[in-house]
């Protein structure tokens, strides 16, 4: 059983849910109910006891209850290193969430000491044929699981590099005006491809090492343009002698943010990208428990882990897989599905809730063990 789990939540004016109070054990949460009934917004609501902005990436504001929108506020139980801790996260009316921790407040980054997570949602299904975006935000939230300072490192570099943009679209020469924003750069910059790298490292270490169901994707950073520079002073030096072919762009083409992670199918030699819908969604579940696993070996207790309807994409011998593989780690996994069927195989190992929309809010039922 998980050491790490969320056993209180209390939910007040989230998304659908007008008040939801939900009491479970440490054990799979196996959560059902038809479309539209609030399953997801469950998930989001656990997905905010960690840093950042939850599975959906949505503004504080966008999760008020409508039509009311006066604001919203979670409370949990967070069973963790053997201790349970009170945590309490809000938005007033719009405003940036705050968090307290057994009574006072925190920076958001707080959380990382109490929880870490790992999560599938649907929009990630692309993730091997979008843009190179969505593979940098997989990227950098599977970073952040390993390292918590990786958030505030990206925010520095991405100011940095919004002054930097601005100086070029305004053909700003005078070499002064960059070399603060550069320096700032090239620190935040090495750091974060740094810390990309190690993550990477973990995964294909967490692949290697485990028998699984799920096939494993060999794993690299590529650089749109050239090879990304290693260092602190490689990348100044990057930085300073792109700055005319970045002036005529308008903004900066070298750094972490022109980045791609690129996946090939191991036991095919095949680039994700080319591989059937199957085998790409595959691939995708070996990277998150991969990624479980790694964070097991390394903090000494598994992640909590959020899938949002990740069984009806699975034939019944891979969910029983999937199952097999939570329920060895240890993990308290919270699971999303239209129908119990879809849990079958993990017979008593889990827990069921079963939500439904009633009178225009979401309504949460224990169905037992």
């Amino acid at each position: 059983m998980s050491e790490l789990a969320l056993t209180t939540l209390t939910l007040s004016h989230f998304r659908s849910h007008h008040t939801a109070q939900i009491e479970v054990d440490a054990r799979p949460v196996a959560i059902y109910g038809p479309n539209g009934a609030g399953k997801t917004n469950i998930l989001e609501a656990v997905s905010l006891f960690s840093p950042g902005r939850g599975l959906r990436r949505a503004a504080a504001r966008d999760m008020a209850r409508r039509p009311e929108a006066i604001g919203w506020k979670l409370t949990g139980i967070l069973s963790s290193h053997g201790r349970l801790h009170e945590v309490e996260t809000q938005s007033a009316e719009g405003a940036a969430r705050s968090v307290k921790i057994d009574g006072k407040p925190a920076p958001q980054v707080a959380l990382a000491r109490l929880a870490r997570m790992v999560w599938l949602v649907p929009s990630m299904d692309r993730l091997w044929i979008e843009g190179a975006d969505g593979r940098r935000r997989f990227l950098d939230r599977t970073t952040l699981s390993f390292f918590p300072e990786h958030s505030d490192l990206s925010l520095d570099y991405e100011k940095a590099m919004r002054e930097r943009n601005r100086l070029l679209k305004a053909e700003v020469r005078d070499p002064h005006w960059y070399a603060a924003l550069e320096t700032q750069m090239a620190k935040s910059g090495a750091a974060i491809h740094a810390n990309r790298e190690a993550a990477l490292e973990r995964l294909q270490q967490a692949q290697d090492s485990a028998e699984t169901a799920f096939p494993t994707a060999a794993l690299e950073l590529l650089q749109s343009e050239g090879e990304m520079p290693q260092s602190e002073a490689d990348l100044a030096d990057a930085l300073a002698e792109s700055r005319f072919r970045d002036m005529a762009a308008g903004r900066t083409l070298v750094g972490p943010h022109r980045t791609d992670m690129y996946g090939v199918f191991t036991a095919k030699a095949v680039p994700a990208k080319d591989c059937s819908t199957g085998e790409q969604k595959a691939l995708l579940i070996s990277l998150i428990l991969a990624n479980a696993r790694a964070l097991k070996e390394e903090l000494g207790e598994p992640p909590i882990v959020l899938l949002d309807e990740v069984a009806a994409h699975l034939d019944g011998e891979r969910r029983a897989a999937l199952y097999n593989e939570i329920c060895a780690l240890g993990a308290q996994a919270w699971m999303t599905g239209t129908g119990p069927e879809l849990f079958e195989e993990l017979g008593q190992r889990a827990q069921r809730l079963f939500v439904s929309e009633r009178e225009g809010c979401s309504d949460v039922v224990g169905s037992g063990s």
